[in-house]
């Protein structure tokens, strides 16, 4: 009987606080998920590890593409690399500031010239045909002339060979309303003449670069006129001629030209053959448009 007691009692103090099952499977589980969370873990590290040796054992390949930034405009390679002389597709050129743009230059004028000869008109008005400028010979003597008041003065008497002398029997007359220092005239039929072979006038008339036209009123006398026409620096020239063997004779030589400004047009009027006593040439007026 006593002993029987005793048994009972050392079962009851084995597992006084002794732990249930129950607690003991909750246990068993939390270490189970805690070597799982450390393998876990330890693989994580592991592969962070092995990533960071692949990227920085590679040493980076300058070709490598580059990111376009957020405005999409392409970025170019830096100063210095392989690929910064070198064109890639899409990407434009470098550029660089552009050069002052060269000071403007006056094109060449190309010199242009003709001629043509026509009869003059019984009466011919100065102030009509030459708008720019106008000359008159003869009508106060051998060497004084009537010009275009307030003309332009393109028209110069460059002198000649021969010795000059005034007439006032022309065929044609010539008529003026600006004149100076005559101021007017209704009709004069005065000119100047020289005399033999080899003398005449010589004449100018000064280029500004655009189509200009000259009336040279001439005549002759018993004489071969020879009119050479040329301009000065070179380019384009031209003769004419004009004969009478027994009377007068007078014409209209029209002239356009075109030169560039400083240069002129030359016009020689002479005596290339006398035909009888004192053949000569004659002046009356040139008129500029």
């Amino acid at each position: 009987m006593g002993q029987q007691d005793h048994g009972r009692s050392g079962d009851r103090t084995s597992y006084p606080h002794g732990p249930t099952r129950s607690a003991l499977r909750r246990a068993r589980q939390r270490r189970r998920w805690l070597l799982e969370a450390l393998a876990a873990f330890a693989c994580l590290t592991a592969l962070v590890a092995y990533l960071g040796s692949e990227q920085h054992d590679t040493p980076r390949e300058e070709s490598a593409a580059l990111p376009a930034p957020p405005s999409g405009r392409p970025v170019l390679p830096p100063p210095g690399s392989a690929q910064a002389g070198a064109v890639t597709p899409g990407l434009r050129p470098r550029q660089r500031p552009p050069s002052p743009s060269p000071s403007p230059t006056t094109p060449a004028v190309p010199p242009a010239l003709t001629v043509s000869q026509a009869d003059v008109p019984a009466r011919v008005d100065l102030s009509a045909m030459g708008p720019v400028d106008w000359v008159q010979w003869g009508l106060l003597g051998a060497r004084t002339t009537v010009r275009k008041r307030h003309g332009s003065g393109d028209i110069r008497d460059e002198g000649g060979r021969g010795e000059r002398q005034s007439y006032d029997n022309n065929p044609e007359a010539y008529a003026w309303h600006d004149g100076a220092p005559v101021a007017s005239a209704d009709g004069t039929m005065s000119g100047v003449y020289t005399c033999d072979r080899g003398n005449g006038f010589t004449l100018a008339v000064a280029a500004d670069g655009r189509l200009r036209t000259v009336h040279l009123y001439a005549g002759v006398w018993m004489a071969r006129g020879r009119l050479d026409l040329r301009i000065s620096g070179g380019g384009p020239a031209s003769t004419l001629r004009l004969e009478d063997p027994h009377t007068a004779r007078t014409a209209d030589f029209t002239i356009r030209f075109r030169a560039a400004p400083g240069a002129k047009l030359l016009m020689t009027w002479t005596v290339e053959e006398s035909l009888g006593d004192c053949g000569n040439v004659s002046l009356q007026a040139v008129a500029l448009r």
